[in-house]
C-alpha cells in the first residue's frame, strides 16, 4: 500500500462479517467527503466466521484497503498495537467495525490534531445505551484504575486519533499484558477529547462480555501501576 497517506483508519475485527459492508460503506463516504487521503488497515484478529475472506475482497475493489491477520484470536489489544506499527500515515485512528463510534466525529478529531495535539481521545457523552449493571461496572473500573495511580481518560475506550511521533514512542514500550487505554497517556504528548454519541451495534453481538471485561482490567491494573504489589506484600 501506498505510505504517503493523511491519515490510517485502524479496525480491528473479530467476526464482524455481517457489520463489515456497511461500516466500509459508511466510512468510505465519510473519509472521501473530509478530501483527505487515507488508508483504511484493517486487523482480522482471529475470526472463525466469513471476516478475512471479506476483507479479501474488500482489497481487490479498493485500493484504499488493507488488511493483517493474525493465526488465532489474540485480542483486540495486540490487534490494534499490530495496527499502529504498519499504519502508513500521517497520523492514526482507532475505531471499531460495529459503526457504535460516530464516524462523523473523525472530522473534529483531525481538527484537534491540525492544532496542535498529538492525541485526541473520542469520549461518550453518556452512557443511556448501556444496562444499569455495564454502567455501574464501567464507574467502578475507572474509579480504581485513577485511584491505583493510572492515567486513565473517563469513558474513553478505544476511539482515538495518534500522531505519528507518539506511535514512535509507543513502540518503544516491551509490554506483553497490552492496556493502551492506560499506555498511551504515559507518552506524554499533548492531548485533548472529542465528545461524541455512542450508537448502537449495526449488527452481531457484543465481544467484550463479563469474562473479557474482567480480564482488561486486570491487564489494567497489574499492569500499570505498583500498588497492588505493594498491597500483597503489607498483607504478606
Amino acid at each position: 500500500m501506498d505510505c504517503t497517506k493523511e491519515i490510517s483508519l485502524i479496525i480491528p475485527c473479530y467476526n464482524e462479517q455481517e457489520s463489515l459492508p456497511a461500516f466500509f460503506e459508511e466510512v468510505t463516504k465519510v473519509l472521501q467527503g473530509m478530501g483527505c487521503t487515507y488508508e483504511l488497515l484493517f486487523v482480522n484478529d482471529g475470526s472463525s466466521d466469513r471476516t478475512l475472506e471479506i476483507l479479501k475482497d474488500m482489497v481487490q475493489r479498493d485500493e484504499h484497503v488493507g488488511y493483517l491477520s493474525f493465526s488465532r484470536n489474540f485480542g483486540k489489544e495486540s490487534a490494534m498495537y499490530a495496527g499502529f506499527c504498519n499504519a502508513c500515515g500521517a497520523y492514526v485512528a482507532v475505531m471499531d467495525a460495529d459503526l457504535q463510534d460516530d464516524v462523523d466525529a473523525c472530522d473534529a478529531m483531525i481538527e484537534r490534531y491540525m492544532a496542535g495535539c498529538d492525541i485526541v481521545y473520542g469520549v461518550r457523552r453518556h452512557r443511556a445505551t448501556d444496562t444499569f449493571f455495564k454502567r455501574t461496572t464501567a464507574l467502578g473500573f475507572y474509579k480504581i484504575m485513577n485511584a491505583l495511580g493510572a492515567n486513565t481518560v473517563y469513558n474513553h475506550a478505544d476511539y482515538r486519533l495518534l500522531s505519528n511521533r507518539v506511535m514512535k514512542e509507543l513502540s518503544k514500550y516491551q509490554e506483553v499484558n497490552l492496556f493502551l487505554r492506560g499506555l498511551i497517556p504515559l507518552v506524554g504528548f499533548k492531548s485533548t477529547s472529542v465528545y461524541y454519541e455512542r450508537n448502537v451495534r449495526i449488527a452481531g453481538t457484543t465481544h467484550y462480555p463479563l469474562k473479557k471485561m474482567l480480564n482488561l482490567a486486570i491487564d489494567g491494573i497489574t499492569s500499570l501501576s505498583v500498588k497492588p504489589l505493594r498491597l500483597i506484600a503489607s498483607i504478606g
